[in-house]
Parts: C-alpha cells; structure tokens; sequence
C-alpha cells in the first residue's frame, strides 16, 4: 500500500471506525490502545504497555522498541487520544498514523541508538500538562531508570494544509513567518535548540513539504503545547512537529475533525522527512 493510502487508513481507523477516544468513551478508548498495539506488531515488533488509572478508567502508553548498540534513546511520540466532542482526525490520528508509518519503516534496521514508539494516552484536557499526561508518566519513567534519552520527538496534528493566503495565523502579533498555512513547523523550549536546528535541517534536505521552525521560551502560545513538554519537566531534549493547529485548521477540537479534511500527500511527504530525521538521529 502507497503512503498516503496507508496513512490515510490509519486516521480512518481512529478517527471514524473507533472516533471519539478518551477517559469518557472508555471502550472506545481501549479499542485505539489495541489498535495501535497490533499494528506495531503487525510491523513486526514486540510491544509493552505503560498502564495508570485516571478517573477510575485503565489507561495506557503503548511502547516498541527497537534495540540499538549504546545506551541512547531515541523517542518518537504522539498521542492518540482525542478531545471530549471531536473524533480527531488532524488531533490526533495524524500523528498516530505518522508514528504508525514510521515504526514499519524502521522495523527491519538496527540502528546504533535504541528507538522507541510510544503512542501516548492522555495528552487533552483536563489532563494537558498535568501528572496524568501519559507522556509526563513515560518521562518520568525514564528519568527513574536514569535513561539517557538524547531526542524525543513529539508528533502533533501534522496533517492539515492550506494553500490559501491568509491561511496561517500566530500567537504573536509580529512574526516573520509565512502567511499561507503550506509548511509543517518545528518547535522547542530553548534548551531544546540544538536538536530542533538538526532536525529541521536534515527534515528540509529530504521533503517535499516546506518547513519553518524556532525554539522559545515555553510560555509563548503553543510551543509547549503537546507532549514534548513533558520531556521538558525532566530535562530531555524534545521537539515537536505540528501543523500548528488552530492557528491554521478551522476544525481543531471540534467534531468537525474528520478524516477528509486532511491532505494525505502532503502529510506523506511530512513522514519521507522524518524517515531521514530519525535514521540521523539513530546512527549519531
């Protein structure tokens, strides 16, 4: 199956076969963590779940790796669960498809560093950037090993594209970025620069897709607004990847997020970036 097309049948399979998942639609909720589950598997790969409870409801991390020759880690994440009203498509079945595509593509290799996917429960509200984040319960984690995790990378809503002018909004009044909602961007906190320079610069000699990108301080609106900011709390260099969200796509968190509404070549052509991002990232 080509990527767009495979892509494409993962966001339908979350965003309309199961739709709606989280604490409230506990079943539903349940059916994307198996989902996800054997599709890693499917792909070749063995997996382990992280398991904590928010309001009464089982919930889950879903993790595989791929074992490397040192003691680095690679991490690349996205959450799967969707906000209360919307079936979440772009937010974020997207990135779920993006990790998803990403696991088969390097299922074979053996990379030196150690890579892990981990699709993340719990990252919507009333659970953003709180101890209840499925990514804040991983980071933890890995800090308590005393794991050295050298990258995470943090997928979010990276499928909604717009060619109109006008198209791109921004937090900020005054911004030297492009007014068409054409690009993906890369975001980091400060510490986070470096890394956020390396991937952006190999994602730009590698994809079709434009890309902009800057690391800032935290509290600018959005840069810290999915789970790279848990990795932040324990001092783990993160970055994320997004379409930037309602700063661009009319239907962030609304129900109107639906599969059709996504621009699979281009989200494709994000993923052909990554698959470079990554192998860089593995074999430094």
């Amino acid at each position: 199956m080509k990527l767009p097309a495979a892509l494409r049948r993962d966001v339908e399979a979350l965003a309309t076969r199961i739709g709606e998942r989280n604490v409230a639609h506990e079943r539903a909720y349940a059916q994307a963590a198996g989902y996800i589950e054997q599709a890693l598997r499917n792909a070749g790969f063995s997996t382990a779940r992280q398991t904590f409870e928010a309001e009464g409801v089982d919930c889950a991390n879903v993790e595989a790796t791929l074992a490397g020759e040192s003691s680095d880690i690679v991490i690349v994440g996205a959450h799967y669960d969707s906000v209360i009203g919307s079936p979440g498509a772009d937010d974020n079945g997207s990135g779920m498809a993006a990790l998803l595509a990403l696991a088969r593509a390097f299922a074979k290799q053996k990379p030196a560093r150690t890579l892990r996917f981990v699709a993340f429960a719990n990252e919507e509200p009333p659970y953003f950037q709180s101890a209840a984040m499925g990514s804040w319960r991983y980071a933890k984690r890995c800090r308590e090993r005393k794991e050295n995790v050298v990258a995470m990378l943090s997928l979010e809503t990276i499928g909604y594209f717009s060619d109109e002018k006008g198209s791109q909004q921004y937090p900020l009044a005054e911004h030297s970025y492009p007014p068409v909602g054409n690009f993906i961007a890369f975001a980091s906190n400060l510490k986070s620069a470096a890394l956020l320079d390396r991937t952006l610069a190999i994602f730009r000699k590698h994809s079709s897709v434009p890309a902009e990108g800057g690391a800032l301080p935290e509290d600018v609106p959005g840069v810290a607004w999915s789970d790279q900011w848990s990795f932040w709390q324990f001092g783990y260099p993160a970055v994320m990847l997004t379409d930037t969200a309602p700063f661009r796509n009319p239907h962030y968190h609304r129900s109107t997020d639906r599969p059709h509404t996504l621009d699979y070549e281009r989200l494709a052509g994000v993923v052909e970036g990554l698959v470079h991002v990554v192998s860089d990232l593995v074999t430094a």
